[in-house]
Parts: structure tokens; sequence; C-alpha cells
């Protein structure tokens, strides 16, 4: 039995009846004085359904109707606020006017097909990067899936993820991270780089960087948070994680007088927290003192990655330094070990094989 209580104080009934979990029909009735007389309404309305009477129509939901609910119902509940903003985007601006009014049950293999070539077709000479439309593609299928979980759909289509180059790392050179500390801002600016380049935290995980997660006496800082448009958040990935500081970067952090307030590392006038675009001008500026092409503040978290694997540093202590959620994310990085294709087959050769090789050297 579903019986409510309106907002007018009356009474509804509401029906579902599903097969082998799909929904197959659903009816509401209200307008009744009491709840006795909707439940009596709506015992005599199933009743009437088993011997074969009419059901009303259900409508099926389209795919407008699908994305409301799945914003509402779970993406605000479960995603970071930048994940939010980036659903809303790609429905609003792509799969809701694509798909619109198209029945869920009616988007297939044939239709995301139809969908992929749309976005990847030049418009006035561009199209969408297939790594753009695969994300979309997973939008669209986490979508879908919601709708069987939630009994609207009896089974998701395979998305057929397009097939994606691997993207290019830009790093500092060994020979180029001094001279960019070397350019930077005496201060704060200095200290932020270098932090950047010597502990490999994202932007938004530094402008949130705060006393109490820095311990200078260990010699590490607890990364706890991140800030988004200025909301604070858990890091990326939802995971905290701990970074030791090297002896150079915790000099460069003792000497900030925001320690003393304990607050923000790398606060804002008025204590607030820097925006992104406040940050952009001192890092360029530093680019341009030290005679290097302009960089932003990712690049400095892939150049702490990329020295580290160039010096040998397993990809598992990288993995765990970045908080990397996913051991794909860090294999990025794998082609810059050295010779590790070579040392991994090496350990193979037998003990006297590898003795042979030892004495020869």
């Amino acid at each position: 039995m579903s019986v409510r209580r309106r907002k007018d104080g009356r009474w509804l009934y509401d029906i579902t009846i599903k097969r082998n979990g799909v929904v197959q029909l659903r009816e509401k009735k209200g307008g009744h004085a009491t709840a006795r007389a909707a439940r009596e309404a709506e015992t005599a309305r199933r009743a009437a359904l088993l011997d074969g009477a009419p059901a009303a129509s259900v409508k099926a939901v389209t795919f407008s109707e699908l994305s409301t609910e799945v914003l509402v119902l779970h993406a605000s509940v479960n995603n970071k606020a930048s994940e939010l903003a980036s659903k809303k985007s790609i429905f609003a601006q792509h799969l809701v006017p694509y798909f619109g009014e198209t029945p869920i049950d009616a988007i297939g293999r044939r239709e995301i097909a139809g969908y992929k070539a749309a976005k990847l077709k030049p418009v006035n000479g561009e199209g969408l990067a297939p790594k753009t439309v695969n994300n979309h593609l997973t939008v669209l299928g986490k979508s879908l899936a919601l709708a069987v979980e939630w009994g609207r759909l009896r089974t998701a289509p395979k998305m057929g993820f397009l097939r994606v180059p691997e993207p290019t790392i830009t790093f500092l050179t060994f020979e180029e991270a001094p001279l960019l500390l070397d350019g930077a801002d005496v201060g704060a600016w200095r200290a932020m780089i270098l932090l950047g380049l010597r502990a490999g935290l994202r932007q938004g995980e530094i402008l949130a960087l705060r006393w109490p997660n820095v311990d200078l006496v260990r010699g590490a800082l607890h990364v706890r948070e991140a800030i988004w448009r200025g909301i604070v958040g858990t890091p990326k990935g939802g995971r905290s994680r701990e970074v030791p500081l090297s002896d150079e970067l915790r000099a460069a952090l003792r000497e900030l007088p925001s320690r003393f307030a304990g607050g923000l590392v790398f606060p804002a006038e008025g204590g607030r927290h820097l925006r992104k675009n406040e940050c952009k001008w001192p890092l360029w500026r530093a680019c341009k003192t030290a005679a290097l092409r302009r960089v932003g503040w990712h690049v400095l978290r892939h150049t702490f990655a990329s020295h580290l694997v160039m010096r040998g540093v397993s990809l598992k202590a990288v993995q765990e330094l970045l908080g990397h959620k996913d051991i794909k994310m860090t294999m990025r990085y794998a082609h810059l070990a050295p010779g590790i294709t070579r040392d991994a087959v090496a350990l193979l050769d037998s003990p006297a094989i590898t003795a042979k090789k030892e004495g020869a050297r």
C-alpha cells in the first residue's frame, strides 16, 4: 500500500507495478477525504487491475527527465562540487540538447553511435576531441545505469568509448626547475612554486593548505583539503595523503610569516583564500625572469612526478605521493623510468649468469 497526504490535506494512492524489476505501469489518484478512503480505493483498483481492467497509461521516461533525476538524486549527493558542475554542463550543453525527449528505452548502441558521430563532426572546422566525447559518454552511461538501478530501464547499452591517444605530459627539465625557482619572487610565491615542484600538490590543494596540516618538526604535510571556485572540499579522489617535505621546502615554509597566524599557509589579504587567477601572474613572471616558456601550475606537479620516475622511484610510490586513485593515471610517467623494462627482464637471469655479468664489469 502506498497512501500519502497531499499539501491540500486530501489523500492519494500511488500504485506501481513492476515486472522483472522494470516498471510496467504507475497510477496515481487523489482527492480522498481520509487515509482509509484512499486505502480502500487503492485496494479496489488493484483488484480491478488483476481482473484485466485498463490501467492508466504510463509515459516513458525521457532522457531530459532522467538527467534531472540523476543530478538531484545522485550527483548532488555523491559528487564533489567540481564533478557536479561538470555533469551539469555536459547535460545542459550536449546530452540533453541531443537526446532531449527521446525515451530512455529508445537509446541504443545505434543512437549512441549517432551522438559520437555528431560530436566528432567538424562544425566550422572544429569538432570535439575524442577524450571530451568520452567524458560525455561516461555521464550518459552512468545515467542509464542508474535508470536500470531505479527500475526505469531493463538494460543499459554499451557506450563504445572512442580510442584516445596517450596524453603528452609537459614538465620542466632538471636544468629548468632551478631556473624557475631563481626567477620567482622571494617569499610566499617562491615557497608556493617550490611546493608544486617538490611535493607535487595540485593548485587547489596548495591554496587550501593550512598550518595545522604542516608538520615542520617531522618534515611532512597532510593533504586533506582542496578548493575549487571558492568551495573547500576533499582532495580529488576523496582521499587525504601525507607527503614528506624536502629540507629545502621545509626551510622555505618555516620562513613564511603566515605560520604565526596558524591559518592558511598562503593567505590573501584579509586571510581569505587566494583565487587561481591571482596566482598565474607570479608564476608567469618567474618564467619570464628565468627565460623559460610560460607554464601553468599543473606543470609543476608533472615535473615533480616526472623527476621522481626519472630518478628510479617506483610508480607505486609516485602514485601514493600524487594521490592518484588509480595506478593508470600514474602509468603516464612510466616511459620516463630509466631502463625499467631492461632491468625487469634482467631479473629473470639465473644467478650464474648474473654473477658472470658482475665479474665482467
